[in-house]
């Protein structure tokens, strides 16, 4: 059996869906399909998700929503005109996002979820149409149905382990069920989303819950890069990664995989394929519990901006017990998680996304920090990328850190932080947020031209 998940790209528009209807109709194992939302049809173009969100804030503002339902219905029903589905599709789907729109607003954070999850519940319905419409004994089926439990943390959910036996049941239903993504239910029946792009966790947790023999994750592109195309020119394709290296690269900007959508695949066993919806007999990326290659170093190169820096300063910091405790509690405290945390003798650095982290929480921190512990200096450094290399074989690698660093500096790149993980696979590297494409390049060309 195998589980496939398409991206908001192979829901695009019309001619995009017959061609994820192809896929599944051409191999009987593909048996648990998951769709995302609707994406962009061009550059210019709005992701239904993002429509969404504007209705909804829109709404939650008071405002007039309704012109926003009508764009995002448009979209649904030009997909259903022209694969010639009965009018019957495109009104259930009127109806469901009306009924979104009117339901209780009082909870901000549950309302805005509820709306998001509508993108990926009504594609799924439309793909199960469309299946049908084929001829294939084909089934829509919803999250709370199904048996998808999440923790109740609106737009971060995560995956309680009950779900696992309570989604078991979906392997024995012998045609296609088709499963909206991103998005479950907490115990109480309260819709919840996971992050953004949460649709990759949503195959893997299904793939994990029936024992798939293959996850198959469909993008727009053919495979996994040694480093963004978009910013290295004639990178190389990347044949088979391990669990632990697409672990280290989605974290730091890989894309084509969600970070958190690793786990439940890796605890299963169960080796993931990155495949294009525009080239499916392409044979893509593997991504595998071990190399049956050992002898590359470093693997693949990854970006992301959007990070800020914490910096506390005090006198004998390393002699004080609890300290770092104390610290991360007030950030606890504060709803804020933490990437890195760098330290020296007297002073610790704190690496945490922007976002969340407005200027009015900085202040909120800082204070606390220079009250409750004394700390004699804190500030923030905010616009910083961080540069990932990794590589299993980077552990037996002598001399990486010198090539890395050398590079960096001979490209004019200022290093603001460095950090080796302790399982040795990964290097981070932080630099200003507009030094961060001339870092990447740096890199590739030392490690890969």
């Amino acid at each position: 059996m195998k589980v496939c998940k398409f991206g908001g790209t192979s829901l695009a528009d019309a001619n995009q869906v017959r061609k994820i209807c192809e896929i599944i109709a051409s191999d009987p194992e593909r048996r648990i399909v998951v769709v995302s939302a609707p994406g962009k049809r061009s550059t210019d173009d709005i992701k239904v998700t993002d429509m969404l969100i504007a209705a909804a804030e829109d709404c939650l503002a008071g405002k007039d929503a309704k012109p926003h339902l009508e764009r995002i219905v448009a979209r649904y029903a030009a997909i259903c005109d022209e694969l010639g589905l009965a009018p019957p599709v495109i009104d259930a789907i009127r109806k469901n996002l009306a009924e979104r729109l009117e339901s209780d607003r009082s909870h901000k954070a549950e309302f805005m979820d509820t709306m998001k999850a509508a993108g990926e519940d009504n594609a799924a319905r439309l793909v199960a149409a469309e299946l049908k419409r084929r001829q294939l004994r084909a089934r829509y089926i919803d999250p709370a149905e199904a048996g998808l439990l999440l923790s109740a943390e609106y737009g971060r959910a995560r995956v309680l382990p009950q779900s696992y036996e309570r989604l078991s049941h979906l392997a024995d239903y012998d045609g296609v069920t088709v499963f909206p993504g991103f998005f479950g239910y907490t115990p109480d029946g309260r819709v919840v989303t996971f992050s953004r792009g949460g649709s990759d966790i949503t195959g893997s947790i299904l793939a994990a819950a029936v024992r798939a023999d293959l996850y198959e994750n469909f993008t727009d592109v053919d495979s996994l890069f040694a480093a963004d195309p978009r910013i290295v020119e004639g990178v190389r394709p990347i044949k088979e990664v391990t669990f632990r290296e697409m672990r280290e690269l989605s974290y730091a900007g890989f894309g084509v995989l969600h970070d958190e959508a690793i786990i439940p695949a890796v605890s299963a066993g169960i080796p993931i394929c990155i495949k294009n919806t525009n080239r499916p007999d392409a044979p893509g990326t593997t991504i595998v519990p071990h190399h049956t290659d050992v002898d590359s170093r470093v693997v693949g190169i990854a970006s992301g901006g959007g990070f800020c820096t914490i910096y506390l300063s005090k006198y004998l910091m390393n002699r004080e017990i609890g300290f770092g405790r104390r610290v991360l509690q007030i950030l606890e405290e504060e709803g804020l998680s933490y990437e890195h945390t760098p330290s020296g003798i007297d002073n610790m650095s704190i690496l945490l996304e922007e976002e969340g982290f407005d200027m009015q929480v900085e202040d909120r921190v800082l204070a606390r920090l220079r009250d409750e512990l004394g700390v004699e200096d804190a500030e923030v450094e905010r616009g910083l990328s961080l540069i990932m290399i990794v590589g299993e074989g980077m552990r037996f690698a002598v001399g990486l850190a010198a090539s890395a660093t050398a590079a960096l500096a001979e490209a004019g790149v200022n290093i603001e932080m460095m950090n080796q993980g302790s399982s040795e696979i990964s290097m981070m590297f932080g630099v200003k947020q507009e030094d961060g494409k001339k870092a990447v390049r740096a890199l590739h060309k030392a490690f890969f031209e």
